[in-house]
């Protein structure tokens, strides 16, 4: 960055990686805290939210899942109302639909009940049905006892980023993948991507999702986790009329995933899913994309092997699934019982960035980190899109800072 004791002039004040909606929305909140703040966001793809953006149910999530006082609890009621604001503003295509969440077992009774408990301490409004109130709204579903939550909604996401990217006034550089960093303390970041550019921040903002912990490393930091993708398999309803809205099963404290999952989106189709397993790629959205390099990177993660030992049962129960339609359509009929196999129809799937510990502990939330003249989001799992106006002034700050310290 330095030649002849010449500096080298920068092309920008912060260097954002990644062009999905937190890498935007972080771009979107620098320049409305700071005007004049020079903001450029390298996108490998042609375009924004080609990945966990885009490849989603499309839920503004309540809340209600959440640790009370966790990151994910806080940003995600904030989140909630936020997105719906922004998108009314922005004329964006979105719905407050509410949504029930329904045991259909016994033994799923205390975890619901616990649900409407965490549900009012995070100040989300829960009602609990009976079975008759359940038919109500939802004819076709069946259950024991039901909590409906009515800050629930949908919106189009992909639209959301777009417009992000738009009003944000930063420079997006799209199809610029990022091969190397080069960091000096004294003298700011270089990025060079794989057409042969060279761009030049001040500091850089690492919100690469799926290659989050690959980036931090080339900077030079240690992401002290890894990424395990696990990609979730959707299907969509031929029957549509068999959902109102969005209906989802009492989700199992130990695992981060929500179950199967019944979403009516807000093009009015019913997304079934997802089922979760692992990929074979940080990209791998079937079982035919398979990364060697990225492959091994996972296996040889002690705490792959450390999850595999912990959750192999409830794995094996995902992979039948994956791999029988017959299996899945089981699983939905809990929930959904005239559903038949005919009625499902094979949908995109998409993957999630996990963050796993070397001890085999899955990040439960978000997880930003602090080098030299760096931020690092390292998790920012679901709810991460409804959380996403929150999340950017939170690193939006943290860049901030980092910037008026030089």
């Amino acid at each position: 960055m330095v030649t002849a004791g010449r500096r080298v002039a920068l092309d920008c004040d912060v260097l954002v990686i990644g062009g999905g909606i937190v890498g935007l929305s972080t771009a979107y909140a620098i320049t409305r805290a700071a005007p004049g703040t020079r903001v450029t966001v390298l996108e490998k793809e042609p375009g924004p939210a080609r990945h966990q953006t885009g490849r989603n149910s499309g839920v503004i999530h309540s809340g209600i899942y959440y640790r009370p006082g966790s990151l994910k609890a806080r940003y995600a009621v904030k989140g909630a109302a936020e997105m719906v604001k922004f998108c009314a503003e922005y004329d964006i295509a979105h719905a407050v639909t509410g949504k029930l969440i329904v045991a259909t077992d016994r033994a799923e009774l205390p975890r619901l009940h616990a649900l409407v408990q965490r549900g009012r301490e995070n100040g989300i409004p829960v009602h609990e049905l009976g079975p008759a109130q359940i038919a109500e709204l939802e004819p076709e579903v069946r259950g024991l006892a039901a909590i409906h939550v009515g800050t629930t909604g949908v919106c189009d996401f992909t639209a959301v980023a777009q417009r992000l990217a738009e009003a944000s006034g930063a420079e997006i550089r799209y199809g610029s993948e990022v091969t190397s960093i080069d960091r000096r303390a004294d003298l700011g970041v270089a990025v060079r991507t794989a057409d042969g550019a060279v761009v030049r921040g001040r500091m850089l903002v690492n919100c690469a999702g799926l290659h989050c912990d690959e980036v931090a490393r080339l900077v030079g930091d240690d992401p002290g986790m890894r990424i395990i993708p696990f990609r979730g398999e959707y299907y969509e309803l031929a029957r549509p009329e068999l959902v109102q809205g969005l209906v989802y099963p009492v989700p199992d404290p130990a695992f981060p995933f929500l179950g199967v999952h019944l979403t009516r989106g807000i093009d009015g189709g019913v997304h079934i899913g997802p089922n979760a397993v692992p990929a074979l790629a940080r990209e791998g959205y079937d079982w035919g994309t398979v990364r060697p390099r990225e492959l091994g990177a996972t296996l040889t993660w002690p705490g792959s092997w450390r999850i595999a030992r912990r959750h192999w049962r409830y794995g094996a129960g995902e992979l039948r699934r994956s791999v029988s339609k017959s299996a899945f359509t089981t699983a939905v009929r809990r929930l959904l019982p005239a559903v038949t196999e005919d009625d499902l129809v094979p949908a995109p799937s998409g993957v999630r960035a996990q963050a796993v510990l070397r001890d085999g502990a899955l990040v439960d939330d978000f997880l930003i980190r602090e080098g030299a003249r760096a931020v690092h989001v390292l998790n920012a799992p679901s709810p991460a899109a409804t959380a996403s106006l929150p999340i950017g002034r939170e690193v939006a700050r943290r860049a901030l800072a980092a910037l008026a310290r030089g």
